[in-house]
């Protein structure tokens, strides 16, 4: 089975969906902490230039765009780049991760933080976030946000592998389920590492109706040679 491949096609697939749901608030870990989480984060790092690698119909851009930081926006999905330009808030590209990695200053340079907020969803994002590190400016930083693998494991059990995404509590219009691989924080940190960046912080963002851990944010900056 294509995962990557089936990944990709169900953003196009459910598109509309996706965009209707996120506008409307309806997921309640977004509306709760998520979003507010990622926003604050960014804002903490006072960026002037920003690029939002999986910005989706573009809600992060306008968010941002309301603290005055300028925000270039690509995803993989032509349908939600259409939606974010109908938006604005940015300057939105439609591109594969692929062509990203390829010539990945090709929407930009100097970048002071470079975003991919849920967004890192395939099994090998390695060579993506080393090619995104010449897009930094110096001192420049990476902010990732993912499920927090403590609360998103299932019943799959706490092992790096590929997951489903049905979308079963998001509503009925979603007609594509998404492949997703899951990784654990050890993980997570040797991708980190491995793509060329150290950590610089870990946050992770408790549900305030749980106490659980609703996401892990990471923010990493290009390690020194």
């Amino acid at each position: 089975m294509d995962r990557p491949g089936a990944l990709v096609r169900s953003w196009s697939t459910n598109a509309e969906a996706w965009t209707r749901v996120v506008r409307e608030g309806g997921i309640e870990s977004r509306r709760l902490v998520t979003d507010a989480v990622i926003v604050d984060a960014v804002v903490r790092l006072q960026p002037a230039r920003v690029l939002d690698v999986g910005c989706g119909e573009g809600w992060l851009a306008r968010a941002l765009a309301e603290n005055r930081i300028r925000v270039t926006g690509v995803d993989v999905s032509p349908e939600l780049i259409d939606d974010a330009r109908r938006e604005g808030g940015g300057d939105f590209h439609a591109a594969s991760y692929a062509e990203v990695a390829a010539d990945p200053t090709r929407f930009g340079r100097e970048f002071d933080a470079v975003i991919c907020n849920f967004s890192l969803l395939d099994d090998d994002p390695a060579a993506l976030l080393a090619a995104l590190r010449t897009t930094l400016a110096r001192g420049g930083s990476l902010v990732i946000q993912t499920v927090h693998p403590w609360a998103a494991m299932g019943d799959e059990g706490y092992v790096d592998g590929w997951r489903t995404e049905t979308f079963a509590s998001f509503g009925g219009e979603f007609a594509a389920p998404m492949p997703w691989f899951f990784r654990t924080i050890e993980s997570w940190m040797d991708v980190i590492a491995g793509a060329g960046y150290r950590l610089a912080r870990l946050i992770e963002a408790i549900h305030p109706s749980t106490g659980r851990p609703a996401s892990l944010l990471i923010i990493a900056e290009p390690a020194v040679a």
